[in-house]
């Protein structure tokens, strides 16, 4: 009898968290082994535990999905990364796969192909969600992503999208130089990065604009 692949589930809502679990425990071929509520969590779990696969979400605190992902892809490379999100847009979609993540599943997917998704991915098969398009995830991998306007969203660094969020989300500088393992001088300089490629000026207009691109919810 083999044993089954080893799950661990990163998402912040715990009710989508149970039900994730729930509906997966079902499966003998699946075991929940851990759960995190945030990107650092996921990486602690993985570090700890080293599963088949990550079940990822990208919008949660601390630490989104996107960095927690790059960071297991260098700690595990055995472990398989499938995110569950419900961002449609392509800037998500390419930032994923550049990441490493194997897969990219919307939220509102049935179980059916969840169970899918997850079996595709641990077999080393990319999957990603019908409600995404095929044309335009097929341009990025064969290195034909259309050229267009960058847009001040697009100018975001990864660590400005990071430090965006943080901010959004209510954290003081020190703060956030101490989740991200930073100084308060470098904080302030991607801050005022930021703030001056967004053409905002203060922190309501910056969580404004994080709600708008949904780094966090209302």
């Amino acid at each position: 009898m083999k044993k089954p692949y080893r799950i661990v589930i990163a998402e912040d809502h715990t009710i989508l968290r149970e039900g994730l679990r729930s509906l997966l425990s079902s499966n003998p071929d699946f075991e929940i082994v851990g759960e995190a509520e945030d990107g650092r969590d996921a990486i602690r779990c993985v570090e700890k535990l080293k599963p088949d696969l990550v079940l990822m979400d990208l919008s949660m605190p601390k630490m989104d999905g996107l960095d927690a992902i790059t960071e297991i892809k260098k700690q595990s490379t055995n472990t398989r990364v499938l995110v569950l999100t419900v961002h449609k847009a392509e800037e998500y979609v390419f930032a994923s796969l550049k990441a490493g993540a194997d897969g990219y599943l919307l939220k509102d997917a049935t179980h059916a192909e969840l169970t899918l998704a997850i079996e595709n991915v641990l077999a080393g098969k990319p999957y990603i969600s019908p409600g995404i398009s095929e044309k335009l995830v097929a341009g990025y991998l064969e290195g034909r992503r259309p050229v267009k306007a960058e847009s001040s969203w697009d100018s975001l660094t990864q660590r400005e999208r990071q430090i965006l969020k943080l901010i959004a989300e209510g954290y003081k500088n020190k703060e956030i130089a101490g989740f991200l393992y930073i100084s308060v001088k470098t904080v302030e300089k991607h801050r005022a990065n930021l703030m001056k490629k967004l053409n905002l000026h203060n922190a309501s207009a910056l969580t404004a604009f994080a709600i708008e691109k949904r780094l966090i919810t209302e």
